[in-house]
């Protein structure tokens, strides 16, 4: 098979459990994403170890494991290590599967799960920012989301069913990001919206975070870097770069409000081999309870651009921290529309206050900040284009992403060097649209998003696309940060040299009529 026939495989594993959810009525309830997250981590992880343990010795397959001493059984879990969870015989899926008509399975299920969730507590379990622990499962996954007690029994004995069909081999867990990330935008693609709060994004579009992958590492090859996210949603953007950086190389830091968003992150962070980084994954409020003071290498961000923080505001100006990590300073809250404060303006902040030394950061924001005259918008501005950090700006097309009509731009800010020249991208014009579902997206192409990062990475300026812009002229026009403000500006530069080239031409051809002439007198 090869990785498309692999990828089909395991979405089919996904339809199929949305099938058993349907038909039981569950189909668009708000536990539903949980029970497919959860049942697909336990497909994930049991096949896993059976992987693990075959690569060990390849005469380790289930009835060999059900037939060892249990001393061999806890060495050979030792021996796995952190390459595996750590899973009781009797909590195997074809253990499970085998006692499936037992009267109350879905508690055995249920049990079988919690088991896995408390002898894996170290690797898998999330912290909140009150510092309690939430685990990988669900205490009582099917009990609290299966309220009809005649449907337990059998949802429960219909995901051992599917579970058990699905086979997990040696190439799927090889396939890399590149295969998880298809896998992983699938799954949670009809849970990508409402039930989370405002305040999570839970997906960034593969394209943009490549995007910024590639911008952000560039050539370089960094080594046992910090890579962190103050408003993470699902992560695709930490899992993109993390990715292109090494997952060997990096160790991920995350923080988000969203309960729903953080258990995303974990799937997402399992399947893509960084469960070495779920301890740095923490639930809660950012901007009130920073769980994460080290400086950060790498740092990227698709924060929430607007949201009703008023009840918490006042409670900023008290942190002892509030200078430093809020310069520029903190929204007031307007008399109408609280739902417009600007609380992505406190992430910016947050984000150049984590920044190492030698940091390097992303930020998504709305294309508006590129030129809003507000005195934080334009004290930020202003102190990245003083501090010389600013390298590059991309305005991405409206409708880009698929939560937000709002107009996208990025900006990279890099501390490891000096920037007296910054590179300016209007991308608004690539792409082609999609219609999905209610909703038209803008896509990007692979061709697209190779013109993008080959324009910034090797300073290519392009005639209405990429121009590359001193911080002095900058500066001269009030820090706006706006792409076509200066290819206007390029442009009338272009235009008056014409006119005085022109001009000096015609009085060199009148000098040489009045030479010939006078020649002839």
């Amino acid at each position: 098979m090869n990785n498309t026939e692999y990828s089909n495989k395991v979405k089919q594993l996904v339809d199929d459990l949305k099938g058993v959810f349907t038909s039981a009525g569950l189909g668009g309830e708000a536990g539903e994403y949980k029970l497919l997250t959860q049942s697909f981590l336990y497909k994930f992880i049991n096949d896993k170890f059976l992987y693990e343990a075959r690569k060990f010795d390849p005469k380790n397959d289930y009835q060999t494991l059900m037939k060892m001493s249990d001393d061999d059984y806890e060495g050979l879990q030792m021996d796995l290590g952190n390459e595996s969870a750590v899973i009781k015989r009797e909590d195997l899926i074809e253990t499970l599967f085998n006692r499936q008509n037992e009267d109350d399975f879905s508690t055995l299920f249920d049990a079988t799960l919690n088991d896995i969730a408390i002898d894996n507590n170290d690797i898998y379990s999330v912290e909140t920012a009150g510092n309690t622990q939430v685990r990988l499962f669900d205490s009582d996954l099917i009990q609290d989301n299966v309220i009809d007690g005649s449907q337990r029994n059998i949802v429960a004995r219909a995901i051992i069913n599917k579970l058990s069909e699905a086979k997990f081999d040696e190439h799927i867990f090889d396939a890399g990001f590149d295969f998880f990330s298809t896998i992983f935008e699938y799954m949670i693609k009809d849970y990508n919206k409402d039930g989370g709060g405002k305040y999570a994004e839970y997906y960034t579009p593969h394209s943009v975070a490549k995007i910024i992958a590639n911008i952000l590492v560039g050539y370089d090859k960094p080594e046992n870097v910090r890579v962190y996210d103050p408003a993470a949603g699902s992560g695709t953007l930490l899992m993109t770069l993390a990715s292109k950086i090494g997952t060997d190389r990096a160790t991920v830091y995350s923080q988000d409000i969203s309960q729903k968003s953080t258990n995303l992150l974990r799937m997402n962070l399992i399947l893509n081999g960084l469960s070495h980084s779920i301890h740095n994954i923490v639930q809660g409020n950012t901007i009130l309870h920073n769980k994460h003071t080290e400086k950060m290498d790498y740092i990227v961000s698709n924060p929430p651009f607007n949201l009703d923080f008023s009840q918490w505001r006042d409670e900023i100006l008290t942190l002892p921290d509030k200078n430093l990590r809020f310069f520029a300073g903190v929204p007031n809250v307007p008399k109408k529309k609280k739902s417009s404060m600007s609380i992505y303006l406190l992430f910016i902040q947050h984000i150049l206050c984590s920044m190492s030394d030698d940091g390097h950061a992303a930020i998504v924001v709305p294309s508006g900040f590129l030129t809003d005259t507000g005195s934080i918008e334009s004290e930020l501005r202003k102190r990245i284009i003083e501090n010389k950090s600013l390298f590059a700006v991309v305005q991405m097309p409206t409708n880009v992403f698929a939560t937000t009509n709002t107009s996208v731009s990025v900006i990279f800010i890099d501390k490891s060097k000096e920037h007296s020249n910054v590179m300016f991208v209007d991308a608004s014009k690539l792409g082609s649209l999609v219609k999905a579902k209610d909703n038209t997206r803008v896509v990007l192409s692979d061709q697209d998003q190779q013109r993008i990062v080959d324009a910034i990475t090797d300073n290519k300026e392009v005639q209405e696309f990429s121009t590359f812009v001193s911080t002095n002229t900058i500066t001269d026009n009030d820090y706006m940060l706006k792409p076509g403000l200066y290819f206007e500006m390029q442009y009338s530069v272009l235009a008056n040299y014409l006119v005085n080239l022109s001009s000096e031409v015609e009085k060199a051809k009148q000098r040489k009529r009045g030479l010939l002439w006078n020649g002839r007198l």
